[in-house]
């Protein structure tokens, strides 16, 4: 069973929304969002990398800017650039990326779905990176960017959700620079709100997609707070945090790509008769090659490109970690033939999300930067929920959604 709710969401005054709406805090680092926000006093990385109002250079993560952060916000909402809606509503997000749409319905969920288990994950967090959201989240008293999570599809959901979309013009619809349509509509039926959060009584589990710190944070954030308040009911606002939820369906993961900065001492040919052990390896030339299915993966090394084949013995398809080939790649090639054994901290391996293209890789091995890269064909949503249903961790950077969710559309606040 998971438990949502509508909510008086804050978010931006109607012909403000292209100025307010930015990418997410994590997805750029403090230059690209001072340079994104140039000239644009409005745009939501002042709040949510409000580092930008500082000389180059400041802490990130000191105390005036984290104030800051909150001296900003309230700005915002003191201008009415930003206006909290006074009913409880839902809200519809769907996004437009290269003639494919994902519908999700904006909400809040419970902290207790996520202490529980009811809100699944897939990948493990990092205490520094849960601490600095939870300072932003308590110092705002809001969540001011939402999680993505995904549910398994619900045709009634889709219905309601296409019905209001017929039906209503939307609030906010743009194109962001990335070419990715951005459209947003409100849900006030009161009979669709009570449906909508009924049939979610039925659902038994939703899943993060991506956010897992900014869930973690919102959680522990909420735990917080009600062992200051113990008299709490469970209806307080800051039971609840700030979600997207997406049908399972309508997603796509991308193929997250793996860089190799050296070969270990190993020559190109030594690498590759050592690689031959366990692959089947085709050599593709010149030519771009992305791997067609699972269980194949594109080696890009010396201006040539590879197919390799997993042999047999390299995976196991009865285990959700042990199928991955991200895993395979970890076992039988990064761990034993180039000794690069934690890809969280290893200075020899970097990732690329597919979004980047695999021209990205070419560029960086030609450049001389990196030595060989990994083409990975993408993870699906079935083995990303199988794994969570299972409540296993899969492998840091196996998975990458596209289109990112866009900040400062809907803000939750934690004040009833």
């Amino acid at each position: 069973m998971v438990t949502i709710k509508a909510f008086k969401g804050i978010r931006p005054q109607k012909g403000l929304e292209t100025k307010i709406a930015s990418r997410p805090y994590d997805v750029l680092n403090s230059e690209e969002a001072r340079t994104e926000a140039k000239d644009n006093n409005m745009s939501l990385y002042h709040i949510i990398k409000p580092e930008i109002d500082f000389p180059v250079g400041t802490d990130e993560h000191s105390q005036q800017v984290y104030d800051k952060a909150l001296e900003n916000f309230n700005k915002f909402k003191e201008n009415n650039w930003l206006i909290q809606d006074k009913e409880e509503k839902y809200y519809i997000y769907s996004q437009k990326m290269e003639g494919r749409t994902q519908i999700g319905l904006v909400a809040c969920s419970s902290i207790d779905d996520y202490l529980n288990g009811n809100i699944k994950k897939h990948e493990l967090t990092r205490k520094d990176k849960e601490e600095d959201r939870m300072v932003h989240v308590k110092i705002n008293n809001a969540n001011i960017e939402p999680v993505f999570l995904a549910y398994p599809a619900n045709p009634r959901i889709d219905q309601i959700l296409e019905k209001t979309i017929s039906k209503f013009e939307p609030e906010y619809n743009f194109t962001s620079e990335d070419g990715i349509t951005h459209s947003f509509w409100l849900i006030t039926s009161k009979d669709s709100i009570n449906e909508i959060t009924k049939i979610f009584t039925n659902i038994p589990y939703t899943y993060v997609a991506d956010g897992h710190h900014r869930s973690a944070a919102a959680a522990l954030v909420g735990k917080e707070l009600r062992e200051k308040q113990p008299s709490y009911t469970g209806k307080e606002e800051f039971n609840y945090f700030l979600t997207v939820l997406f049908p399972d369906n309508q997603l796509k993961i991308f193929d997250y790509n793996r860089l190799i900065k050296d070969l270990n001492g190993l020559t190109p040919d030594m690498f590759l008769v050592k690689l031959s052990q366990n692959f089947i390896i085709e050599n593709k030339g010149k030519e771009t090659y992305r791997p067609e299915n699972k269980h194949i993966m594109g080696l890009y090394l010396d201006n040539n490109w590879y197919k390799l084949s997993f042999k047999e013995n390299t995976y196991n398809d009865k285990d959700p970690i042990d199928a991955l080939d991200v895993t395979t790649l970890t076992k039988f090639v990064l761990e034993p033939l180039l000794n690069i054994h934690d890809l969280r901290t290893s200075k020899r391996i970097d990732f690329v999300g597919g979004i980047r293209g695999l021209q990205e890789l070419e560029k960086r091995v030609d450049s001389g930067e990196m030595k060989a890269a990994f083409a990975m064909y993408p993870v699906s949503m079935e083995q990303l929920m199988a794994i969570a249903d299972n409540n296993m961790i899969m492998p840091p950077k196996t998975t990458w959604f596209e289109p990112k969710l866009r900040s400062g559309l809907i803000i939750h606040s934690l004040e009833d």
